[in-house]
């Protein structure tokens, strides 16, 4: 069922158009004025308006100028007498979608409304698949199948067993873990293994977004909604419809997202920024964090009911430091996969290298360990890893203790900023000093390695 509106000053002509339109199931309002006309599609959710070209104070032209203007998904149709077809055919340039010409039928208004619903139809998906497109496009992309999860630690194999159970429903999941733990590639996992996999998979970084446009990037933008909104934008809710939303580092929403990302789940329905039409979807939520919620709750930083909206199905990623069984599997998998890349046929490493491996903590955890084998593969000069390949930082084997003393001393931000200012002149010292080879082993931007350079004073 659409929403139409008629507008037409003479009374019997609008009445009876009225009739037929609610005999083919459709909502359908009159008014007798363009004005009136546009108050009645102030109020949000029309499809198409019908509206007289000829008409006391506004004409069909303005009316569809401004319906238009306001919402340029909405189909007009002008009613035309004769002798005004060039006029009509003049709206047409500027918006409208097709004119009626009197006297007409009645299978005839049925046909031409019946056909610019369609076109309206049409043109939302277009419109929707093209920014689908573009997303994934820009998008990160991950491996999501299952069988590149990695291990055999008892650990992974229940996350396994949770992710085949939670995949066939449509309940929240809530994935906890350190940063680097792979906590999107359980979301991806679950989402290929749902009935939803033939849909979108979309993800949203909340950390990487301010409050402003983390708001336009969840529920889109009407054109003209702020400045810059120079086109209408379709927000990731719109994009995953009838798929799987994943909002990756939950924890770091503002209040005032967080109040409206509550009434989308608790709803289902929403407004862009700058929209007066209240859309729905179907949409299941994955999200993830390496905070502890309720902490966070318990500092009244993040809702406590929206909190318990998202932990439904709690998924908890342990640091690669407690499945230590797993690093040699990740190793030989990293190898293989990264051979193409760094050029580099390596099949294995020495029973030394693999012991260093295995005793360091691994803070930055499997993202680490898949950088770490990247840098190594690109730096050794022989067809297997040994020991002294591996960065210092890895095979020195005092870190564990020194870093617990580090950790009662200092805190953490200083001993993390020293680790990357270590990495960092190992990396510049191994390329030579040449920066866009060090920014490559290092896995960053050129320019972000010169912001790195020049805070740690070594440029």
């Amino acid at each position: 069922m659409s929403r139409i509106i008629v507008i037409d000053d003479n009374d019997t002509m609008r009445e009876g158009m009225e009739m037929i339109i609610r005999r083919m199931g459709h909502d359908v309002s009159g008014a007798s004025s363009g004005a009136q006309g546009l108050e009645l599609f102030g109020a949000g959710g029309v499809d198409l308006v019908l509206t007289d070209l000829k008409m006391e104070g506004m004409d069909g032209i303005e009316v569809a100028e401004r319906v238009r203007s306001a919402e340029p998904d909405c189909q007009v149709l002008l009613i035309t007498a004769f002798g005004t077809i060039e006029t009509a055919v003049e709206a047409i340039k500027k918006g409208a979608y097709d004119f009626i010409q009197k006297p007409f039928s009645q299978d005839v208004l049925r046909m031409k409304i019946t056909q610019a619903l369609e076109f309206r139809h049409l043109t939302q998906a277009k419109e929707k698949l093209e920014q689908e497109n573009k997303y994934l496009r820009e998008a990160e992309r991950a491996e999501y199948a299952i069988d590149q999860m990695i291990g055999e630690s008892e650990v992974l194999k229940d996350i396994f067993k949770t992710i085949e159970k939670v995949a066939l429903g449509d309940s929240t999941v809530f994935i906890h873990g350190e940063s680097g733990t792979g906590k999107e590639l359980i979301a991806r996992a679950i989402h290929e293994q749902s009935p939803r996999k033939e849909r979108p998979f979309i993800k949203v970084n909340c950390s990487a977004l301010a409050e402003g446009i983390m708001e336009s990037e969840l529920f889109g933008h009407e054109k003209g909604s702020f400045t810059g909104a120079i086109r209408r934008k379709l927000g990731r809710f719109e994009l995953a419809d009838g798929g799987t939303l994943f909002l990756d580092e939950i924890g770091d929403i503002s209040p005032m997202i967080q109040l409206k990302l509550l009434r989308v789940i608790q709803e289902r329905e929403f407004e862009r920024v700058g929209g007066q039409q209240t859309l729905t979807v179907d949409v299941r939520i994955i999200c993830a964090t390496n905070k502890d919620l309720k902490e966070e709750v318990s500092q009244s930083r993040f809702r406590e009911d929206l909190y318990y909206r998202l932990h439904i199905i709690p998924i908890d990623v342990p640091p690669l430091r407690e499945r230590k069984g797993d690093i040699p599997l990740l190793a030989q998998h990293f190898m293989k996969k990264l051979a193409t890349r760094t050029r580099k046929n390596i099949a294995s490493l020495n029973e030394d290298a693999l012991r260093a491996l295995v005793n360091y903590p691994w803070p930055g955890n499997i993202r680490e360990l898949e950088n770490v084998i990247e840098q190594t593969m690109v730096l050794c000069d022989a067809d297997h890893i040994r020991k002294d390949d591996l960065p210092s930082f890895v095979v020195n084997e005092e870190h564990p203790t020194a870093l617990r003393a580090q950790l009662g001393e200092r805190p953490l931000t200083d001993i993390l900023e020293d680790m990357e200012r270590r990495l960092i002149i190992e990396a510049y010292e191994k390329s030579g000093k040449v920066k866009t080879e060090t920014a490559k082993l290092l896995g960053v931007k050129t320019s972000a390695l010169y912001y790195k350079l020049e805070k740690y004073g070594l440029l």
